[in-house]
């Protein structure tokens, strides 16, 4: 089974400019990336059918809405069963402040990325929502100081080089 579809340089080119700007219209993009608007419309909506563009969404600013705290933490199960990786994967699924995570290898068994208002609500998290899970052995958060980068667009002219601008 093959998880990729088929994609031409214009495909990439809507998709650079959507990851760019999501709530451009075809007709801006089709000024983009030299094609009609029609042309446009039918190749996103493939792209939409396909899962290649899964959603779309508003990017807000944390800080500004009063999220000021980002941290990574790393947790560990205490044993390793499909059913606690579940209730562990429920878990996570049902509590807003984990932005992302991701299954690991290595020393920790999940990493979280979360955000919190202030240190008592990470702390309240940490405490009160993972450690009491009986399927998790330790914590460990690591708080985020300064944004350096936070930019979620893959890098489309890696797999595709001429993705953006050019014909």
């Amino acid at each position: 089974m093959r998880d990729t579809i088929e994609l031409d340089g214009f495909d990439y080119k809507i998709l650079a400019a959507l990851q760019s700007d999501a709530a451009m219209t075809n007709q801006q993009i089709g000024e983009q990336v030299c094609l009609s608007a029609s042309q446009v419309s039918r190749r996103r909506q493939r792209l939409e059918a396909s899962g290649v563009v899964r959603r779309y969404r508003a990017e807000l600013d944390s800080a500004k809405l009063g999220l000021g705290v980002t941290a990574f933490v790393s947790v560990t199960l205490s044993h390793h069963s499909p059913e606690n990786a579940e209730v562990f994967r429920q878990l996570v699924s049902r509590t807003p402040a984990v932005q992302a995570a991701y299954t690991m290898t290595g020393d920790m068994d999940y990493l979280l990325q979360v955000c919190a208002s202030d240190l008592k609500g990470l702390g309240k998290l940490i405490n009160e929502q993972l450690l009491p899970n009986t399927g998790v052995q330790s914590v460990r958060s690591a708080i985020a100081l300064e944004v350096l980068k936070d930019d979620m667009e893959l890098p489309l002219a890696g797999v595709y080089p001429r993705a953006r601008g050019g014909k």
